[in-house]
């Protein structure tokens, strides 16, 4: 029986997604990993009781990206027969992966454990934040293999560090350490490797102590804002606002901080 790819558990107010390949170095080599994939993303959508979610590999990589032998041998994610059937395996394959993280309204952070190559570091860089092991490796390395980014990566890794960044990573294919990564604004912290885990799960703890409905609103305006005018995300914010003004939630906040208590929040 085939071994699930993507393991789900909760803690409280997060979602905890782990790539379960450790063999392969989380490589993800067939239509049944991506499907996993974007179902795991889906469902912890679907779940109002979640407000985060945590992305990370089984092992010693986050993940390697696409799986070469597949690619060889025109068996699996990557390259089919014709070119047509090829455009099309991606359009159904890893360019779903990115839409299922481009329609998250919780707030996603990656917990990068080990090397996050390829296909890997765009997975990492589709999550709202990354904290990254200090034996983490980044690298954008389609070209080193004579092929383009075609999981979306010229769309999210110039969103993620800028544009100039952006083209160092992909058009150099270059590999990157923990620390370049976090100078260059790849990643939000670097921590010891035995201590990724905690410090995702903090992170995570932080945003899931506020509203869920809150949450899960200005996500969406963050994400709006990434390549709407301003005129739009204005008008946008200001009916998101008038839904948050509205919620148990918000009133609760106002009322606890008046009387100088926590808050409780019920996601109403």
């Amino acid at each position: 029986m085939r071994e699930p790819f993507v393991l789900y558990e909760t803690r409280g107010r997060v979602a905890i997604l782990t790539l379960n390949r450790p063999d392969t170095r989380n490589a993800i080599g067939e239509h049944a990993d991506c499907a996993e994939l974007v179902e795991a993303v889906e469902r912890a959508n679907a779940d109002r009781s979640i407000s985060v979610l945590v992305l990370t590999g089984l092992g010693a990589s986050f993940s390697a990206g696409g799986n070469l032998k597949g690619m060889r041998d025109r068996d699996g994610i990557g390259p089919l027969a014709t070119p047509a059937d090829t455009r099309d395996n991606y359009k159904k394959g890893v360019q779903k992966i990115a839409l299922a993280f481009a329609g998250l309204e919780i707030a996603s952070i990656a917990a990068v454990n080990g090397h996050a190559i390829g296909l890997g570091c765009d997975i990492a860089c589709l999550c709202d934040m990354r904290v990254a092991s200090d034996a983490a490796k980044f690298a954008a390395s389609f070209v080193k293999m004579g092929i383009v980014p075609g999981d979306g990566g010229a769309w999210i890794l110039p969103r993620t560090i800028g544009y100039a960044r952006a083209a160092e990573m992909i058009l150099t294919g270059d590999t990157y350490t923990a620390a370049e990564a976090r100078e260059m604004g790849l990643v939000n912290k670097v921590v010891p490797a035995d201590q990724v885990m905690d410090e995702a799960l903090k992170l995570a703890d932080r945003v899931a102590a506020n509203p869920p409905r809150a949450v899960r609103l200005a996500k969406r305006l963050l994400r709006e804002g990434q390549h709407s005018r301003l005129t739009d995300v204005l008008e946008l914010s200001a009916a998101f606002q008038a839904l948050a003004h509205e919620t148990a939630d918000h009133k609760e906040a106002v009322e606890a901080f008046l009387d100088k208590r926590p808050p409780v929040f019920t996601g109403a």
